[in-house]
Formats: C-alpha cells, sequence, structure tokens
C-alpha cells in the first residue's frame, strides 16, 4: 500500500499533466481524456476536483480554476470536461531569478522519483525555465504554450537519452541547413548534451563512420530500435570544456577547404577555423582515425587538401593516384 506521501505525489505528477492537456485542448471527453492520460476515469474526477482548488495566490473564487462538475456527474451530465477561468495559463509567466531557481530545484526533485510519462512534462518545463533563466534577465519570461519548439526538443532529448541508457540504436533523419540536405543513419547513442544554449546528442554515427554531434533541433524524426548499439558504449562528451572530447586517441588535422565547403566547420568536429584571403579556409579538424581522414577528403576533392599530418597528405595523394589509375 503506498503512502499518504506518495499518492500526493503522485498526484501533483498528475496534474502537471492535466494542466497543459486541458489547454492544449478545450473541451474533452472524461473518458478519452482518462485513456490519453493512463489513469482511470475514477480517478480522474478525482484530480479535477482538486484543480478546482488550485489558481492564482489569494484563494478567492476569481482566483482559483473552474471545473463544470454537474458536466460530468448527474442525470444530465454530457461528459464533456469544461475548465474556465484559467486564462492565465495561456500568458507568459514571470518570474525573477530566485523565483525560477526554486522552481528547476523542485521540478528536478520531482523527476528523479516520477514515472516515465511524468519525467516527459517536467522535462518540458524544466526546458522553459532552463532556457529563460540561462538569459540572466532579472526576470525570466516563461511562455507556457504546449507544443512550442522547446517542449518537442525537450520530448526528443528524453526519448534519446533513454535509448543511451538502455544501449539501444537509433535511426535518424537529420538536416544540415548549410547543404539544404537530409539524410538517414543510423546512430549508438552516447547521451544528450548541451552547450551555447543548444542541445546535442553524443553518437557514433555509423554513417560517418565516427563520433558526431547531432544538434536536436535538426533531427526531423528519431525512431529507437531494437538493434543494440554495436560499438563499445562511451559516456557522452562533457562540452562545458569545448566541443571537442579530449580523448587520446583523438588528434589534430588541419585542412584547406574550398569556401563551398563552410559547411564542414558546422556539421563536424572543428577545434578553430582560419580564414584566408582568397575566401578558402583552413579547418582544425579532430579526427579519430587516419583511415576516415583520407576517406573524408577523397571524397570531397578537389576541394579539399590535407594539410597536416604529412602522413595523412601523403596517403591522400596516394589513394587520389590510385583512383585515377583505376579510371585509366
Amino acid at each position: 500500500m503506498s503512502s499518504p506521501a506518495a499518492g500526493a505525489k503522485d498526484q501533483v505528477a498528475r496534474l502537471l499533466t492535466l494542466v497543459p492537456y486541458l489547454h492544449s485542448r478545450g473541451h474533452v471527453r472524461l473518458d478519452e481524456a482518462a485513456k490519453d492520460l493512463g489513469v482511470p476515469a475514477t480517478q480522474l474526477m478525482k484530480d479535477l476536483k482538486v484543480l478546482l482548488m488550485c489558481g492564482l495566490p489569494g484563494g478567492y473564487p476569481d482566483d482559483l480554476i473552474d471545473v463544470d462538475l454537474d458536466a460530468l456527474e448527474g442525470p444530465e451530465a454530457d461528459g464533456l470536461i469544461r475548465v474556465s477561468n484559467a486564462d492565465y495559463l495561456a500568458r507568459p509567466m514571470r518570474l525573477n531569478t530566485t523565483e525560477a531557481t526554486a522552481l528547476i530545484v523542485a521540478l528536478r526533485a520531482l523527476r528523479s522519483g516520477a514515472g516515465e510519462q511524468t519525467r516527459e512534462v517536467v522535462d518540458r518545463a524544466l526546458a522553459k525555465l532552463e532556457a529563460a533563466a540561462a538569459t540572466g534577465a532579472e526576470a525570466a519570461l516563461v511562455d507556457p504554450g504546449v507544443g512550442a519548439a522547446d517542449a518537442d526538443q525537450a520530448l526528443l532529448a528524453t526519448r534519446l537519452q533513454r535509448a543511451a541508457d538502455q544501449q539501444r540504436q537509433v535511426l535518424l533523419s537529420y538536416y544540415v541547413p548549410a547543404r539544404d540536405e537530409r539524410s538517414d543513419r543510423v546512430v549508438d547513442p552516447r547521451g544528450v548534451v548541451n552547450a551555447d544554449g543548444h542541445a546535442y546528442l553524443d553518437a557514433w554515427c555509423h554513417l560517418a563512420e565516427a563520433p558526431r554531434l547531432f544538434r536536436l533541433d535538426r533531427i526531423e524524426r528519431a525512431e529507437v530500435l531494437e538493434e543494440p548499439i554495436t560499438t563499445e558504449p562511451t559516456a557522452p562528451r562533457d562540452l562545458g570544456v569545448g566541443f571537442f572530447t579530449h580523448d587520446s586517441r583523438v588528434s589534430v588535422a588541419t585542412l584547406l577547404i574550398a569556401p563551398s565547403l563552410r559547411w564542414v566547420s558546422e556539421q563536424y568536429p572543428v577545434q578553430e577555423v582560419r580564414e584566408r584571403a582568397d575566401g578558402r579556409l583552413e579547418v582544425d579538424l579532430l579526427v579519430a582515425d587516419s583511415r576516415w581522414l583520407v576517406r573524408f577528403a577523397l571524397g570531397l576533392a578537389p576541394y579539399v587538401e590535407i594539410l597536416s599530418p604529412r602522413e595523412s597528405a601523403e596517403a591522400l595523394s596516394a589513394a587520389a593516384q590510385q583512383a585515377l589509375s583505376n579510371y585509366r
């Protein structure tokens, strides 16, 4: 038998789900809402009666959310949930730094003991709060709108992190704006990381045969597969010290690339980019496999030249000569 404290925590979690659900759908049937939310209709009725006691500070009737219980109980009930006096839920919420921080701490504490569905709701709220608090403004403006891009990314981040925890492969449909190109690729996820205001999936990409960072706002579709990962499980890199792992197996290669290939510096782990007077770019690229580097440069020839290391430059020249002789 669950404790009263556990029951109260579960009910708070359900209310966190219920409020945005009702706000986004307007009138909805009780049985349909119960099915969508995964609770019995009798429990949903109890939650709606608790919702009657919620609202703005003050506690006066005009401050509280109104639920039309007559439409849900009695001989003339039509079974539709009607909620009113909750228009403020659609308005941005202004919090000072202390209030935003307190909510973030409370939500993180709730998340640690919450179920899977509740964690998704909490993640949406955390994404909004942390994005607003990150601006450093005296008052954080938090838009509670449901279906916003940050909420979708929070849900995506939750699914991808779960796939990484379960060591399951993911099929990504990924968009590269610099090339206006979409590609499908299977990856072995390592985890979701954040840097410079963006969330990334750190993963081993089987298409590139190398580790890659995928910006979540450029992932158009992500399907978690049943197949387990085939590479060694590895913790995601710490982007707090930069985008590049300090693994002893990683070395720096300097490439000279044409202006049309500027997208290389956006899609691949680049340490530094220097632009020459003629518009070409010197790119310091982090490389875990010298063989991959040669294949990569050969595929983009003649618009890419390896400046260093010398061994890779010589290997590229030899591979190009071999390719030409094959054509002859």
